[in-house]
């Protein structure tokens, strides 16, 4: 049993100093601040104080002996509006303005804080705010005119702020932003102002405005007449550029005609040269044909006449031969060979005898006229033109034919 005790007192024990622990255990949000209060403790300026402000982190209270609060640094935003409060000059503003305060995060300003706002609700202290702005409001209205009031805005907020600023931070409070919305008076007379200021700016403005229209006037006269001038410009230079473009395309054009001239003529004469070369070539090339043509027929007659010749000798050589052989019958075989010849010879010399008509004339006495008689008349011609061939030659062609029908001793 004892075993038992022991581990659970030290449990119980471990968990009350856990619990005890985590109660005063205390965790600061990074929008507020915790006052430890209970304990006294110095400040950085020798004055002694009755707690201690931590930001952020954490904390531990003494049980029994400290007392913890939290003081929230959440931004608190304040409408202002400020009714018949007299600007320099006595003139009645109304002014509506917006403000952001907050607790300061600076040590004197906790401090003022601690010791003036600890304890309050939101509303309180953005009550305490409110009315100190709205007297800083009137405070700075009453220094200014309503013309800087309503026309600087910029500088009545940041007198605004600079006179606030040290009121805010005695109570412990910083002034982040302040807008002023609207400024008005009952009297009207802002407006007033504004309509002179606007009278005033129309004025300027239609001034402004025709002084506008002139000079627009004068520079489009300028430009007008600046286009004119370039126009012109523009019109020389095209007319210059044209008569270049035209002169340069008739030195093209003449230039391609004389181009095409010396083209043509290098044309024809390379065309003349090429048909004298042709012709050259022709006349040389059928003279050359001719040339070797009747070469070759010179050859081929030569070699014929050799031929013939050789063949010619050929032939009287075998004659020779044959003569040689026949003994006495060589004076009939010459004969018998040369026969034609002579009868050709013979009849050459009445070739050329034309008889247009031939009249045959029979007596009528039956003995043997008329067409008879001139073939026994041709036929008796014959033996006196062997005898007149005889005298002629010296060749007795009748003697021969008869010699060369006797039969010979050789035939015996």
């Amino acid at each position: 049993m004892e075993l038992f005790i022991v581990p659970f007192v030290l449990i119980v024990a471990f968990m009350t100093v856990l619990g005890i622990i985590r109660a005063n255990l205390k965790i600061c949000q990074p929008n507020e601040v915790l006052i430890f209060s209970g304990r006294k403790r110095q400040l950085q300026s020798g004055e002694e104080v009755g707690y201690r402000v931590i930001k952020g982190g954490r904390g531990f209270r003494i049980p029994i002996i400290e007392k913890v609060d939290r003081l929230a640094l959440n931004t608190i935003p304040i409408d202002l509006t400020v009714t018949n409060s007299y600007s320099k000059g006595g003139i009645p503003l109304a002014v509506r303005a917006i403000a952001n305060v907050k607790i300061g995060s600076r040590e004197v300003e906790l401090n003022n804080a601690v010791e003036r706002l600890l304890g309050k609700t939101l509303d309180e202290i953005q009550m305490i705010a409110k009315e100190t702005l709205e007297g800083n409001l009137r405070g700075v209205l009453a220094s200014l005119t309503p013309e800087e009031v309503n026309e600087d805005r910029l500088k009545f907020a940041r007198e605004l702020l600079d006179e606030a600023d040290g009121d805010l931070g005695l109570l412990g409070l910083q002034l982040d932003t302040l807008k002023i919305q609207s400024v008005e008076d009952d009297r009207g007379y802002l407006d007033a102002i504004g309509r002179q200021s606007s009278a005033n700016i129309i004025a300027a403005a239609e001034i402004v405005e025709a002084e506008k229209r002139e000079d627009a006037k004068l520079a489009e006269a300028k430009a007008d007449k600046a286009i004119a001038e370039a126009e012109n410009e523009v019109r020389i230079v095209r007319a210059k550029l044209a008569a270049e473009a035209e002169a340069e395309e008739a030195k093209i054009s003449v230039a391609a005609l004389v181009s095409e001239a010396i083209a043509q003529q290098e044309l024809a004469e390379q065309e003349i040269a090429l048909s004298e070369k042709r012709q050259r070539a022709s006349v040389i090339v059928a003279a050359e044909a001719e040339r070797k043509a009747k070469e070759e027929i010179a050859k081929g007659d030569a070699a014929r006449i050799i031929e013939d010749g050789l063949a010619e000798v050929d032939v009287i050589a075998k004659k020779l031969e044959l003569w040689k052989s026949a003994g006495n019958d060589a004076e009939r075989l010459f004969l018998i060979q040369m026969l034609p010849d002579i009868l050709r010879q013979v009849v050459q010399t009445v070739d050329n005898l034309k008889i247009d008509q031939l009249t045959v004339v029979d007596s009528g006495s039956g003995t043997g006229g008329g067409v008879p008689a001139v073939f026994n008349q041709i036929a008796g011609a014959t033996p006196a033109l062997l005898e007149s061939l005889k005298a002629s030659t010296g060749v007795d062609i009748a003697g021969m034919l008869q010699n060369a029908s006797k039969p010979t001793r050789d035939d015996t």
